[in-house]
């Protein structure tokens, strides 16, 4: 079982969104705060991602070259700029030109130009996976001198295709746009020095709770105990509860109420599966046990959960 696609996926609330922003220094754009994740990549020439005032200390200018991947996982505002120094305006609808595959934002000067795709992933930041919640605010990855070469190949396939667009590139573009987040995500994690990791970056990996993770998120409905995912890892009751919950962060009868109720959402969001068959797919016995757990963990019934998330 891939967790970290389907961590993703119990997130996700739509198709990505993206634009194309060319600029031509001095230029430089301020975008306000999206519901999800932002991102950039920097097709061609440099800039500057920069906070913004109010941020946190620790976040600070970026210089950014071609190839560049930036990752921001809480949708912050922030400035893009061809220096730090240039101010910063507002994005105007007249700057926004509609296109195919994509459509792309024109601003600045006549100085040297700098091209991005800009855009967010819609997910559900008001219930993240714990896998998400951990990522740094943002992630800057180079794809410059071999590094990253999935990434990479990614970058230069949309930069190709937004380039020189051709039969078929309405239905490509998107599809890289989307695949991107799980690439940026795997080259972050393969970043990790495996002696320094911690949190997910190292549960993903560990020999005894990786096993664990693919259990639960392969069949959230069997009836996991402590023990028998303690048995899948070769550890003890106590020290498998222990490390587990070292690693992800809270401890597995925890994390499988969790991942259950995820799993429901998930269902009552995409499929048209009576309450029954979504109960018995999430672990429960009964709709009625099922539906006091939903509610007890999303704040209302399943039914009405379903009707607020078609209705959105």
């Amino acid at each position: 079982m891939d967790i970290l696609t389907e961590a993703l996926a119990s997130m996700r609330t739509g198709h990505p969104a993206s634009v194309r922003t060319n600029g031509r220094a001095p230029w430089g754009l301020r975008l306000p705060p999206v519901a999800g994740a932002g991102f950039h990549v920097v097709l061609y020439g440099t800039c500057w991602l920069i906070p913004l005032d109010d941020a946190p200390p620790h976040l600070q200018p970026i210089p950014l070259s071609p190839g560049d991947v930036v990752f921001l996982r809480d949708g912050r505002g922030h400035i893009l700029a061809d220096q730090p120094a240039t101010p910063a305006e507002e994005p105007n609808a007249e700057q926004y030109r509609a296109g195919s595959p994509i459509g792309s934002v024109t601003l600045g000067g006549d100085g040297p130009e700098t091209s991005l795709l800009c855009g967010n992933y819609h997910l559900d930041q008001g219930r993240p996976h714990p896998l998400v919640r951990q990522l740094p605010e943002v992630i800057h990855l180079s794809t410059r001198h071999g590094r990253h070469p999935e990434l990479s190949a990614a970058v230069q396939l949309l930069g190709s295709e937004l380039e020189n667009p051709r039969i078929g590139s309405d239905g490509i573009v998107p599809t890289l746009i989307d695949s991107l987040l799980l690439y940026i995500l795997r080259a972050w994690l393969d970043d990790q020095p495996p002696a320094d990791a911690h949190g997910w970056a190292a549960a993903l990996s560990d020999s005894a709770v990786a096993p664990a993770l693919s259990a639960v998120h392969g069949d959230p409905a069997a009836p996991w105990t402590v023990e028998s995912l303690a048995e899948r890892a070769g550890l003890s009751r106590a020290a498998f509860a222990r490390r587990f919950a070292a690693l992800v962060g809270e401890p597995p009868m925890a994390y499988l109420t969790r991942w259950r109720m995820t799993t429901a959402a998930r269902l009552l969001r995409e499929s048209d599966a009576p309450l029954t068959t979504v109960a018995a797919r999430s672990g429960y016995g009964s709709e009625f046990a099922f539906a006091k757990a939903f509610k007890r963990e999303y704040g209302q019934a399943p039914g009405s959960y379903r009707r607020q998330a078609r209705a959105a």
